[in-house]
Order: C-alpha cells, then sequence, then structure tokens
C-alpha cells in the first residue's frame, strides 16, 4: 500500500469519530428545546423498566423487517422505513423550529415540510453524504427524545442491554447483519452512516446495486459502514447525563469515553469482517460517565 492510499484509508477512518462527535454534539444542543415541549418516551424517566420496553420495540421490530425481507415484501418495508425517517425529521424540524419562531400551526406546518423534503432527497437521491445527514438528523431527534426521558441508572442499564444485544447479534445469531445486508440488496434506502474510502464512491451506484457488502465477507469494500443506532445508543447517556444531573464534566467524560471507544473499534474495522460496534462504544460511554461523576463528586443520581 502506498503513502497515499494509507493516508486517505486513515482519513476515512478517522471521519467515524468525527461523525460521532457531531451526532452527540447535534443530540445534546436538542436537550433544551425537546424538555420545552414537553414530550417524552417513557412516562418514568427512572423506572428500569425502560431499557427492557426499548429492547422489545428494538426486537419486534428487527423480527418483523427480517420476515418482510424473507419474502421481499419491499412496498411494505419501503413504507415502514419512509414512515419511521419522516416522523423522526418531522420531531426535530418541529422542535427547532419551534424554538425560535414559536408553536404555531404554520410552524407545524412548515415542519412537515421540511420532513417530507428530507425523507424524499433520502429516497430519490440517497447518495452517501444525503445518508449520512439523515442519519445526524436521525441521532440527534432520537438521541435526545430518549436521552431526556430516560434518568441515568436506566440509561446505563440500557446501554449494557444494547451492547450486549449488539454482540450477539453480530457475532452469534448475525441476525443484524442479514437486516441491514437485505436492505441493501433489496436496493432500499436505509439510514446508515457511509464514509467511503475513495473519492469516486457512489452509494446510489455501488449501494443500491446490492454490491455494497455490509457483512464483509468480500474483500476491498469500498466504504466504511457504521449503523445508526452505534451513535444513538450511546448519544442517549451523554443527554441523560445532560439532563439529569448539573455537572458538565460527566457529560463530557461519556462523549470522551465514546471517543475512546470509536478509537478502539476502527482498529478493527479494516480487517473486513463486520464488527459490533456497541460493546466498546457503549463501555466507553459509561466509563467516561462515571470518571467524570468521580471528579466531581457528582453522584446524587445514585
Amino acid at each position: 500500500m502506498t503513502d497515499i492510499e494509507t493516508l486517505k484509508k486513515r482519513f476515512s477512518l478517522l471521519m467515524l469519530p468525527v461523525l460521532l462527535l457531531i451526532g452527540e454534539g447535534m443530540a445534546l444542543l436538542m436537550v433544551a428545546p425537546v424538555q420545552s415541549t414537553g414530550v417524552t418516551a417513557f412516562q418514568d424517566p427512572q423506572s428500569l423498566n425502560n431499557p427492557l420496553i426499548f429492547l422489545a420495540i428494538i426486537l419486534v421490530f428487527t423480527f418483523l423487517m427480517l420476515v418482510l425481507i424473507r419474502y421481499r415484501l419491499n412496498f411494505i418495508i419501503s413504507a415502514i422505513i419512509a414512515f419511521s425517517v419522516f416522523f423522526t425529521f418531522s420531531f426535530v424540524a418541529l422542535t427547532l423550529m419551534s424554538l425560535f419562531f414559536g408553536s404555531t400551526d404554520a410552524v407545524a406546518l412548515a415542519s412537515l415540510g421540511v420532513a417530507f423534503a428530507v425523507t424524499a432527497l433520502l429516497y430519490y437521491y440517497p447518495e452517501w453524504y444525503v445518508i449520512d445527514t439523515a442519519g445526524l438528523l436521525l441521532v440527534a431527534g432520537v438521541g435526545a427524545l430518549f436521552g431526556t426521558s430516560i434518568g441515568l441508572i436506566p440509561a446505563i442499564v440500557l446501554l449494557i442491554i444494547m451492547a450486549v444485544y449488539d454482540a450477539v447479534s453480530v457475532y452469534g445469531t448475525k441476525h443484524m447483519l442479514n437486516l441491514a445486508q437485505g436492505v441493501v440488496n433489496l436496493k432500499l434506502p436505509s439510514v446508515l452512516f457511509i464514509v467511503p474510502k475513495k473519492r469516486d464512491f457512489s452509494y446510489r451506484k455501488m449501494g443500491l446495486t446490492g454490491g455494497l457488502d455490509i457483512k464483509g465477507e468480500k474483500k476491498g469494500r469500498d466504504a466504511y459502514i457504521l449503523g445508526a443506532g452505534d451513535i444513538i445508543i450511546p448519544s442517549i447517556l451523554v443527554v441523560s447525563a445532560r439532563a439529569f444531573q448539573s455537572s458538565l464534566v460527566p457529560v463530557a467524560g461519556a462523549v470522551l469515553g465514546s471517543l475512546v471507544g470509536m478509537l478502539i473499534l476502527i482498529r478493527v474495522l479494516d480487517s473486513g469482517k463486520a464488527q459490533a460496534g456497541l460493546p466498546p462504544l457503549n463501555t466507553g460511554a459509561i466509563i467516561g460517565f462515571l470518571v467524570g461523576c468521580a471528579l466531581v463528586g457528582s453522584w446524587g443520581w445514585i
């Protein structure tokens, strides 16, 4: 490998932690606007049932999608993805626009228009930079909504559960890989984070023709792939730390910890095999948060 090729590879890998930091930063910026709306994902933020409810939703959704992919029910899959994306973008747009322009019918209508435009762009021009932008908006909305709705102890439990689930679904049952590869093979847009290895890479030409290898079974992949959940889940703890305690040090600790986890993850990404992202990312976020709490003695949340 030439020096130029090595430099290009390292630059591509370093874009993954940049996406993580941007996603978590956007989710943090959404904390106050989301709290001002009074919208919550869970009735009792401190309930330990919340992580189990979250996991149940993931399991039901995954099972449904795998069944639909198995029988190639493309229209239904496409409709589910479109609705999920549109709903999330509507929430993000409405929350931000209400902050600046107030809660009016005109603002609500405009937010729906913005969400529709972004969703349409994702479907009709699904280039990698469009998908990455949509992914960051998704992280901001989902991370802020769940992070402000779940207390710190349930958030830590959630990250532990999801890290174990991710490892099992990637290394054990492999059903998460089958789900991601199935969506790509059926030529359906999906919300992923895609970092090209080559300047001329086009997801429209590669990904939507089944040429993008999610499972890592083919050597020489043209892009690094990161699931949206790999940034959303650790961002939940980051946002929860901001929403449920006063010091910013544990928040910074969670961010830096997840960043260390990402750096550990990218060391093995170039092996060509799919890797579970949440074990190192969530572990780093939890350890970083606890270290931050220890530094300032912020243990009132226990």
